[in-house]
């Protein structure tokens, strides 16, 4: 069956006046508009294409990439609010609607908001829902202590930001680990830093390890010091927030990165500043 909100290898059927006919093993066929189609093929060719339905509820095939993919997490743009609930951008010709009772609060035009896009198992058709917490999942956790994790980030909290962890789990990251400007919808890589008796998750930005840590900035470190030909007029004794604004991380992570490049004879630490040996 041709999955709706998915990517599909499909094999080209035939040639029309309105475009391909693509179709699966299973003899179901759907329509590539003449717009979406390449150049160049073949009949019998397979293509992968992403598949939604139009203005008249039909299957449809694009080449156009989706903003968001089934089951999965974007930050989006409302576009319209009528009666029936809040209409979206996502990248494709027909939006994407956010039900009414699929809205954490009322939605309103040209904001921008997290959802996760689902499919009604009933009529087949594709919507997003703006109640996150009910689509994240802490109670199973597929992720470990160390792990290199993907994030978005979800919302900013007392203790820090709340992010969405491999589109599946919730995590934290504190306050005071954070060390370069974070905003909604950001997608960045992390760390899963701790996990919690309660499996709630803490995430960190930077590699889980003192080694592993010093070594990723410490090459930051040494990268901008080549940039400047070799010198940059600070040290250990230099304020925080000059420290911040030059190489976007902590006093404390600083000293760190050049004490461990200073061991490795890699620089020199003068109260001018510090220098490419």
């Amino acid at each position: 069956m041709i999955a709706v909100g998915q990517y599909n290898e499909l094999r080209i059927l035939r040639e029309t006046s309105v475009g391909l006919y693509l179709g699966d093993d299973a003899g179901e066929d759907v329509l590539l508009p003449n717009k979406y189609c390449p150049k160049k093929f073949a009949l019998d060719e397979k293509i992968t294409v992403f598949i939604y339905r139009d203005h008249e509820d039909r299957k449809v095939a694009t080449n156009i990439t989706p903003k968001i993919l089934l089951n999965k997490f974007a930050f989006l743009r409302v576009t319209d609010v009528s009666y029936v609930g809040a209409f979206m951008d996502w990248g494709m010709e027909k939006e994407l609607l956010v039900p009414n009772n699929e809205q954490r609060q009322k939605m309103e035009v040209d904001r921008w908001y997290i959802v996760n896009m689902m499919l009604d198992a009933e009529t087949d058709r594709l919507y997003a829902s703006n109640k996150i917490e009910k689509h994240l999942d802490n109670e199973t956790l597929t992720v470990t202590e160390g792990d290199a994790v993907e994030l978005l980030v979800m919302q900013k909290t007392d203790l820090g930001y709340s992010v969405i962890v491999n589109n599946l789990h919730k995590g934290l990251i504190y306050e005071n680990e954070i060390f370069k400007p974070l905003n909604i919808g950001d997608k960045l890589p992390g760390y899963v830093k701790n996990i919690r008796e309660d499996n709630k998750l803490d995430i960190s930005l930077q590699p889980i390890g003192y080694e592993n840590f010093i070594d990723g900035t410490s090459q930051e470190v040494f990268a901008i010091l080549q940039h400047n030909h070799g010198f940059m007029p600070v040290s250990d004794k230099s304020s925080p927030e000059e420290i911040y604004s030059k190489f976007g991380m902590s006093k404390k992570v600083f000293k760190k990165a050049i004490g461990s490049l200073y061991k490795e004879k890699k620089i020199s630490i003068s109260p001018e500043g510090i220098k490419i040996v």
